[in-house]
């Protein structure tokens, strides 16, 4: 069984072109995921943290939508752009990216930093 230190969920909800809530999908989100899967795997990640596809997450008004569990930050406005970053920081060195936290987010409990992946440990 696998075990994986952080599961990274990136909205590909798709509606009609003509909803008014839009739909992450076209507003790019399948980019965004192939570009997290493809930094996880150019770092050597793919064992140790889980890029995966999510249903509508609920938070259209905020663009493409990622959360990362298992903390449950939740990113919002995320572009294929960002995801350099949100690896780096967040993922591995455990600091959320701020510019991108969704607002209203009590059970973080204010917290903005995370235990650090531990690099090798799901590699066995």
């Amino acid at each position: 069984m696998p075990s994986f230190q952080r599961h990274v969920f990136v909205c590909i909800n798709e509606r009609a072109a003509d909803n008014p809530k839009g739909s992450c999908k076209l507003k790019g989100s399948t980019d965004v995921r192939d570009r997290l899967k493809a930094e996880l795997s150019s770092r050597g990640l793919s064992k140790t943290i889980r890029a995966n596809n999510a249903g509508c997450l609920d938070q259209c008004e905020h663009g493409i939508t990622v959360v990362v569990y298992p903390e449950q930050v939740w990113y919002g406005h995320v572009t294929a752009d960002d995801i350099p970053e949100i690896v780096e920081k967040h993922l591995v060195g455990g600091e959320v990216v701020a510019r991108l936290l969704l607002p209203d987010q009590p059970h973080l409990g204010g917290r903005t930093a995370f235990p650090v992946l531990e690099i090798g440990a799901a590699k066995k």
